[in-house]
């Protein structure tokens, strides 16, 4: 037994040598990037368990030992939330014209139960080309490449003639936390301002071969808010029912906002972005894409438009519910019910007027429909601007020759829209791409490794081609 102990042993052994010798080592400036990624998922900046404030200061102590002077870091938080804080680097640019570009990304990620996961989330693990841990997709990955960016101007003496600004901060993930680029928005707005902003939202889709099909340019988002619904009654007992109960008056109002369908929108990002992605197919959603983008009242394209998930949220506002609460007692009639709208709103929208609509679509006076703090600035959506598409659309095709460049809205939210209501238009640049089923706010995180690195190097070259620009 032993020495067949032995003998297993040294196969695997050698099995390990044989699959090291196939990897090829990491160059020197790669293998710095990957730990400092890896020092970014490994600090857990969960609102539950983690400090963002304390990954700020990692991130600030990098920038020191690099020769970035104090002048150039500057730490912000705030007393109530003293574990919510972030830094902004300025690495200073040589015109007195240009004006600065800032890069923005989010350090905080969604809670993570280490029970529920395959892998430890707050360990980044390399296995079958991926990079799992929480954070390693939203966003840590971009957040690696920005801080990475500066310090490697920083080794060579670039120059840029733009200013180049990172703000790297928390709450986003959170919806009523202390929210980093808001608060940079509203109290130091000169610290931040620029020209424009790169963030989150764009990126590029990889193919079942994990290879890159489409690369998107991230250009304007909806509003989230969230409206509750709420029914009041006298109540009673329980033994002595009457038809007027608030249960059910609010699954009524429910049923009528399942139904309720808002109408079909377009604005420049989307019309561009199913014209040339519609383009570029040759099936019946293709059609159904051109066909929109030319008229968005098109009842038969929007209907085909609309079996897709994706789609139907990217042509209108939706709003779902979320969250339900009711009663007081097992035996007593229910004298208070509500429930949670959570409402992605279509660029333009006033917040007011969708809470209008959803009374008329409930269309009971009973019901009380009350927007839920915060109440979000309205999304002011950015231009397609050559200044920003052109750069972009070069280092694709050199990256990723045969890949197309497309526009898209995002259906979600990011910290852009607090950005934009201060003058800084936000996008969301290509170049980082992944696979459709990354886990991001879900199970077992995870990042494609050549995603990582050929995005590395084209958000590299894509921020020196911006800066250099006067």
């Amino acid at each position: 037994m032993k020495s067949l102990a032995l003998t297993t042993g040294a196969l695997l052994l050698a099995q390990t040598a044989m699959a090291q010798a196939q990897t090829p080592a990491l160059q020197p400036d790669r293998q710095a990037f990957r730990a400092l990624y890896q020092e970014l998922v490994e600090t857990d900046t969960s609102i539950t368990s983690g400090s963002c404030t304390a990954l700020a200061a990692k991130i600030g102590a990098r920038f020191k030992a690099a020769g970035f002077a104090d002048s150039q870091i500057t730490y912000f938080s705030v007393p109530e939330h003293p574990k919510d804080g972030g830094v902004v680097i300025v690495y200073p640019g040589t015109s007195q014209t240009a004006k600065p570009m800032l890069l923005l990304g989010h350090i905080d990620v969604v809670t993570a139960k280490r029970e529920d996961w395959t892998r430890d989330p707050y360990k980044m693990i390399e296995e079958n080309g991926f990079f799992y841990g929480r954070g390693t997709a939203d966003m840590k990955a971009m957040d690696a490449i920005w801080i990475d960016t500066l310090l490697r101007f920083k080794a060579s003496n670039y120059k840029p003639k733009r200013t180049v600004k990172l703000a790297l901060t928390c709450g986003e993930e959170t919806t009523g936390a202390f929210d980093g680029a808001e608060w940079l928005a509203k109290n130091k707005p000169e610290l931040i301002a620029a020209e424009f902003a790169l963030n989150e939202g764009g990126g590029g889709r990889a193919g079942p071969d994990g290879k890159p099909i489409v690369m998107t340019l991230h250009v304007g988002e909806k509003i989230v808010q969230n409206y509750r619904i709420e029914a009041t009654n006298p109540g009673g007992h329980s033994s002595i029912p009457i038809r007027d109960n608030a249960i059910y008056e609010l699954a009524d109002a429910l049923v009528k906002i399942r139904a309720y369908e808002f109408p079909t929108q377009l604005n420049d990002t989307t019309r561009a972005y199913f014209a040339k992605s519609g383009a570029s197919r040759k099936d019946e959603i293709g059609a159904a894409m051109v066909a929109i983008a030319k008229n968005p009242g098109d009842e038969a394209a929007a209907a085909i438009l609309n079996k897709d998930r994706s789609y139907h949220s990217m042509l209108r506002t939706t709003c779902v519910a979320t969250l339900l609460d009711g009663g007081h007692a097992n035996n007593a009639l229910p004298q208070r019910a509500g429930a949670n709208i959570n409402c992605r709103i279509f660029p333009g929208n006033d917040v007011e007027a969708i809470r209008a609509d959803l009374e008329k679509a409930i269309g009971d006076p009973r019901m009380k429909v009350t927007l839920v703090p915060p109440i979000r600035p309205a999304a002011v959506p950015p231009k397609l601007d050559p200044k920003i598409v052109g750069p972009a659309e070069k280092l694709v095709a050199k990256y990723y020759p045969g890949v197309p460049l497309v526009p898209v809205m995002s259906t979600g939210g990011t910290d852009g829209i607090y950005l934009e209501t201060i003058g800084i238009p936000s996008y969301g640049p290509p170049g980082l791409y992944n696979d459709p089923e990354s886990g991001a706010h879900g199970l077992n995180e995870r990042m494609l490794v050549d995603g990582v690195y050929r995005g590395r190097d084209f958000l590299f070259d894509l921020v020196k081609a911006y800066a250099s620009e006067s």
